[in-house]
């Protein structure tokens, strides 16, 4: 089947692309959501962490810097099309990275992120020098975002671990 535009996405000139890298709300389906998606909106209105926002092709996303997801399942429940489903919130793909920039790695105490994680996936490694080396369990790691929300530098993100195995090496 060929991918259509959304209403919203045509009306501002935006085509559908690749969004493999978009947040989608949990329960999103993995290879049908831009298909399923109507743009109604009708997650992003029930999120009560209001972390779901529209992006530029109508659809929502989940964004990890404005909080935590609880992964409650109003969003997928109020999903009319099966774009978006509580059964498929298990499968969350996302785990939380930490980039170069953490304030820690550059010698400024900080545990935020630590702090903030209620599974405890994130521990710090003394280094020599005053450093402390974040270590992150991605088996432990929900996905939840609420490491990303506190970071003070902005250095974690949530990405998709299979998808960064297939991206070849710089």
């Amino acid at each position: 089947m060929a991918t259509q535009t959304s209403r919203r996405g045509f009306l501002r000139g935006v085509s559908l692309r690749d969004d493999s890298r978009a947040i989608r709300p949990p329960g999103a389906h993995p290879a049908r959501f831009a298909e399923l998606c109507t743009d109604c909106d009708l997650c992003v209105s029930e999120c009560p962490e209001n972390i779901l926002s529209i992006d530029a092709t109508g659809r929502p996303v989940l964004d990890p810097a404005s909080g935590s997801c609880t992964f409650c399942g109003l969003c997928a429940e109020a999903c009319p099309t099966g774009a978006l489903s509580p059964d498929r919130i298990a499968d969350w793909p996302w785990r939380a990275q930490v980039a170069p920039s953490c304030l820690s790695l550059n010698g400024v105490s900080c545990r935020s992120c630590q702090d903030a994680c209620e599974a405890d996936a994130i521990r710090f490694r003394l280094q020599i020098g005053g450093r402390a080396q974040p270590v992150l369990d991605t088996d432990a790691c929900t996905g939840c975002g609420a490491c990303a929300s506190v970071c003070p530098a902005g250095a974690i993100s949530l990405v998709r671990p299979k998808l960064q195995q297939r991206e070849p090496a710089p």
